[in-house]
């Protein structure tokens, strides 16, 4: 068993039933359904290694006191084994389980057993998850919040992998729509602008105003010329928006890839309306009475699917909204190739489309649990202890480019994923280069090169680790011994946690902790010049040590580095 925590929970699950059972034939409590047994790690340490409320949950099948089915309980305990040594009552009813160390050197063997595979768990048991994130508007360089995505959804979709599910990551090119008329629009007011002068052509004051379209009409001119005179205005910009789109989409597949992010679909939203999907929803939601006409406009009905108001699907011009399309890619991605279960990751300015989103795929037999929306808030990069807006490089706004540049893909990484999506972020670039350990991608990352140098000085020697069956671990009873192994136990919870609720970012605070954790032993516990048994006792919790840190920096794609 990987997770060494299910084993306990399976063990005191049936302690606990046993008990039941043995009060059941005595008389002392009624016959009693345990359906699910809620098994937690207490907060404090002196109420025990586990803990349990099932008295408090099974209060209603006893009509007693808690307090008292606990007392009743206990007496019927049986420990034979098992890990447990022996419980206390605490409070209203709840029974704390105390642990021999035996779980713990147990679990050093499994982590030397498993190795890489160490935290892997079962909690997905195959289900087709779809992760789809950043998407950007293929119009412009990608910003903050399209770093801060990429970093959440990229580690998430690892995390579900190392969960058990069967992951695809996916990336939803924009380029049909408002955004592109507009992208096609600009590009053809800059084409005009070098042709017949600027003072000529007035640019729209609500098109793209960057340097990238420039550049693009630029290009453009000094391959083809002035060759696209003769053309209508609206071929003109269906050939420079080809032109210049597959240029845009693979600079972003550029800076994603040095980001360390690599998609296994990258889906186009022009394809739902040239092959007719955003028709056919829309059609079927028609002919299922989920829309109605207003204005000459085609609504979804928001009142029959439980929304505050309707919203266009079909314009009186007969041009789909975004709205539309989003119900034929959610569609395309449950229904037609079968994913279980959908995840998308937002900015937080889209949590208003959550509840309408949601609602808009239950028409189709889909229930609104198959698709999760995570909403990731801003991020303030700040320089000098002041807000920076501006990039270095180029005295503009900072795109994700610059970012890497100025701190590189390991900090920015482990940086976004600091804190939980829901909250906002505080960037502090002077840090993220910083080599000291305040900065915490350091911090790790320096307990990993420490622990390699330790073994690489130590082989030198002649001194290296036997195998873990050959090796007495109930030597390592100290105080930072017992932690470190308590710690490094908790990796495959860690990733079934995060998994749970989404939040790639409780590995990157638990992969601290654990070089916390390590540097403390290092301070406390000698490894060489100690007695042999000992020492090779100590070696392999510094291997251990090693594994689950290379194991969490290479989840997250941060390099774990052997020398520093």
């Amino acid at each position: 068993m990987n997770n060494i925590f299910d084993k306990i929970r399976e063990q005191i699950f049936n302690v606990v039933q046993n008990a039941f059972k043995a009060c059941e034939q005595k008389g002392t409590l009624p016959h009693v359904q345990i359906s699910d047994m809620s098994v937690e790690v207490p907060r404090e340490r002196n109420f025990g290694d586990f803990s349990t409320n099932v008295a408090m949950q099974v209060s209603k099948q006893t009509k007693l006191p808690p307090r008292k089915t606990a007392e009743l309980l206990s007496g019927e305990f049986d420990f034979t084994g098992t890990y447990i040594e022996r419980t206390e009552i605490a409070g209203p009813g709840f029974i704390n389980f105390y642990l021999s160390r035996d779980w713990l050197y147990d679990c050093v063997r499994i982590i030397q057993e498993k190795r890489e595979r160490y935290g892997e768990v079962d909690l997905g048991k195959g289900m087709k998850v779809n992760v789809e994130f950043v998407s950007a508007n293929p119009t412009g360089p990608l910003h903050m919040g399209n770093a801060r995505g990429g970093a959440l959804g990229d580690c998430l979709a690892s995390v579900l992998k190392k969960a058990g599910y069967d992951v695809t990551k996916e990336f939803y090119i924009n380029d049909a729509g408002n955004q592109i008329e507009k992208f096609g629009m600009s590009l053809e007011a800059r084409y005009l602008q070098l042709v017949l002068g600027e003072d000529k052509v007035e640019f729209p004051e609500d098109g793209y105003h960057g340097e990238d379209i420039i550049e693009h009409a630029k290009a453009y001119f000094s391959q083809h010329g002035d060759s696209l005179m003769d053309k209508p205005s609206e071929e003109r910009r269906r050939i420079l928006v080809d032109y210049a789109l597959p240029i845009n989409i693979q600079r972003i597949r550029d800076i994603l890839s040095a980001y360390g992010i690599e998609y296994d679909v990258w889906f186009s939203e022009k394809t739902l309306h040239d092959n007719g999907d955003v028709k056919r929803v829309v059609d079927y939601l028609t002919e299922k009475g989920y829309t109605l006409e207003k204005d000459g406009a085609i609504w979804l009905n928001g009142e029959k699917l439980g929304l505050e108001k309707d919203e266009v699907l079909i314009r009186n011009t007969g041009v789909p909204t975004y709205m539309a399309a989003d119900i034929a890619y959610h569609y395309n991605k449950l229904v037609t190739r079968g994913f279980d279960l959908a995840i998308d990751l937002w900015g937080a300015d889209h949590h208003g489309h959550v509840a309408r989103m949601k609602a808009a795929i239950t028409p189709f037999g889909l229930k609104k649990e198959q698709l999760e929306i995570v909403l990731f808030q801003l991020v303030r990069l700040f320089r000098n202890g002041e807000l920076a807006r501006m990039s270095k490089r180029t005295g503009k706004a900072i795109a994700l480019e610059d970012l890497l540049e100025e701190v590189g893909r390991d900090a920015a990484r482990f940086f976004f994923n600091l804190k939980s999506a829901g909250s906002h972020l505080d960037f502090d670039l002077d840090l993220a280069v910083k080599q000291s350990n305040d900065n915490p991608v350091f911090y790790v990352q320096y307990a990993h090169a420490r622990i390699c140098s330790m073994l690489r000085k130590l082989a030198e020697e002649g001194i290296r680790g036997k195998p873990v069956q050959e090796v007495d671990l109930t030597l390592l009873k100290e105080k930072e011994e017992i932690e470190l192994m308590r710690k490094l136990s908790e990796y495959p919870e860690e990733i079934a946690l995060s998994a749970k609720t989404l939040e790639p970012s409780r590995l990157t605070r638990y992969v601290m902790e654990v070089a916390a954790g390590f540097h403390s032993f290092y301070n406390a516990c000698r490894v060489k010049g100690e007695e042999e048994e000992l020492m090779m006792a100590r070696l392999i919790l510094v291997d251990c040590t090693r594994i689950v840190i290379r194991n969490i920096l290479e989840l997250i794609k941060i390099e774990a580095p052997e020398k520093m």
